[in-house]
């Protein structure tokens, strides 16, 4: 039996939405004039999806690598083309991982997150048939602007 996801999407004025994932309500709108910006715009939303694919992937093959970290920001940054439909024409993710020691484990951190990208994680397998998905790895003892754990 093949595996199906479910959306349900509402339309609800101007050009908001209300997607409903299980029993979750995601809100999806345009910026002034077009929308009253009350949630993220689809393509944005898009990269969201690319982060938590990816960060769910690293943080569990980290942890069966028994690799212990404090924290995980995933930054991405995509270009758009000029020309319609505007699509990605690269997206660049940045890995940031914060903890002590982490430096020694950088093998490990850079395998976790090879493994996502190359293998593992189905939103860039879906994206990268549009468009190059790049990647680099930070490692940092402490998340900035604290004095411990993030």
């Amino acid at each position: 039996m093949k595996k199906t996801h479910q959306v349900g999407t509402e339309w609800k004025g101007k050009v908001a939405f209300h997607s409903r994932i299980k029993h979750h309500t995601v809100k999806i709108d345009a910026a002034p004039e077009l929308g009253d910006d009350t949630g993220p715009n689809p393509k944005p939303l898009l990269l969201s999806s690319l982060a938590g694919c990816t960060g769910m992937d690293v943080v569990e093959l980290l942890r069966k690598m028994r690799v212990p970290f404090d924290g995980l920001d995933i930054d991405i940054s995509a270009e758009l083309t000029d020309e319609q439909p505007q699509v990605y024409s690269h997206i660049q993710l940045t890995y940031n991982f914060y903890g002590p020691e982490l430096e020694a484990k950088r093998e490990k951190v850079e395998k976790a997150v090879r493994l996502s990208q190359e293998e593992l994680c189905g939103v860039t397998a879906m994206l990268k048939k549009n468009c190059p998905v790049e990647y680099t790895i930070e490692l940092y003892e402490l998340k900035p602007g604290t004095s411990g754990r993030p």
